[in-house]
């Protein structure tokens, strides 16, 4: 059965990283919008010159331009057994465009598909955001305030000093997530309706969040 996983959240809900976690356990293809975006402008497919034509004038690619994009994406072999997609549905628009393209994609295919919520509160999610750190020169991501770092101030990883975006802070934080739940609310209420929503509460550590990913994706 081909298995199609959605993940859907707020930032810093964690499932960048229960996505890598679960991309190494299951060997199924991690897909991106921005990767996929990246990968067909240095291809040079009609879809990703257009593209780049957008993103050369720092304006958004068109949803349409996106959706052909995602589908040829999906299209290839290593997407055959299933996928985890990142990044994609964000509004209902973007939803109607991804329902088209399985539409076609899974003609006679057995599939699973289930879309994945990580749910938190917004207080939480404040707290991970302005306490969170990153390396300029690997991109680890860490937590001042609930990881212990080996050297303080310092990348685990290349020792490289951490650093604070800019845009990590409390006043900021509140209006992305407020941007972000007005455009999310309705999509999350499309797919509990349809019976393929499935939410993890992503409150606690990486391991619990972990297990009860495995347990509600089957």
């Amino acid at each position: 059965m081909k298995k199609e996983l959605i993940m859907v959240g707020p930032p810093a809900s964690g499932k960048g990283t229960q996505t890598k976690k679960l991309v190494a356990e299951t060997g199924l293809k991690h897909v991106d919008t921005g990767s996929m975006l990246r990968e067909a402008v240095a291809a040079k497919t009609e879809a990703g010159v257009i593209a780049k034509e957008y993103m050369d004038k720092g304006q958004l690619v068109p949803v349409e331009i996106v959706g052909r994009i995602i589908k040829d994406r999906l299209s290839k072999d290593d997407c055959k057994k299933g996928f985890i997609l990142d990044g994609f549905p964000r509004s209902l628009e973007q939803a109607e465009i991804l329902d088209n393209i399985l539409a076609e994609l899974d003609k006679d295919e057995d599939v699973d598909m289930k879309v994945v919520y990580f749910d938190m509160p917004i207080d939480n999610l404040i707290e991970r955001i302005v306490n969170r750190r990153s390396c300029p020169a690997c991109g680890a991501i860490f937590n001042v305030k609930t990881m212990t770092l080996k050297k303080d101030g310092k990348c685990d990883f290349c020792e490289t000093e951490l650093v604070q975006r800019a845009d990590d802070n409390e006043e900021t934080a509140k209006s992305r997530f407020n941007t972000y739940f007005e455009q999310t609310a309705p999509l999350i209420d499309l797919y509990e309706k349809r019976g393929n929503l499935v939410k993890v509460n992503a409150a606690g550590t990486i391991d619990e969040v972990f297990a009860a990913l495995k347990e509600v994706i089957g």
